[in-house]
């Protein structure tokens, strides 16, 4: 699977993120500072809302301090279902009930461990057919809000 990451800063959690997702087999399409670039989480929620809007990338991550920023930006871009998830039940939730496309993480509060553990919730679980008419009428709410 081809996955937009970006976030406004790197470290520790980047970095073991990072490695995980190359772990499990995914191609990785890089923002922020993980490409080299200075973008402010604006820039790289954006950008990886458009990445995934536009196909370039199945689904995308995205991380800032809180985690609330970077995904408010994403949530902008039309098409894009970013949920902010603390915890595996909260990732799981995201795709069940939301056909979330962005996993949003706060690099203040998400450890490697917790990321793996978000990251097997969020790739195990899938958007079942009764629910994708809910999403359907998000949709609709996304088109008369544009």
């Amino acid at each position: 699977m081809r996955i937009a990451v970006g976030s406004d800063e790197q470290n520790y959690v980047t970095d073991a993120l990072i490695a995980e997702l190359k772990q499990r087999g995914h191609e990785l399409i890089l923002f922020g500072p993980l490409a080299g670039n200075a973008d402010p989480w604006p820039d790289v929620g954006r950008a990886v809302g458009e990445a995934v809007a536009t196909g370039q990338a199945d689904q995308g991550i995205v991380c800032c301090y809180t985690g609330t920023g970077v995904s408010i930006a994403a949530n902008k871009v039309p098409g894009v279902r970013a949920a902010l998830c603390h915890d595996a039940q909260t990732a799981a939730g995201a795709r069940k009930w939301n056909d979330a496309n962005v996993l949003a993480l706060s690099l203040r509060t998400t450890t490697p461990e917790i990321a793996r553990e978000i990251l097997d919730a969020w790739f195990a679980t899938e958007c079942p057919p009764e629910e994708r008419a809910i999403i359907a009428r998000l949709k609709d709410v996304e088109r008369a809000s544009g």
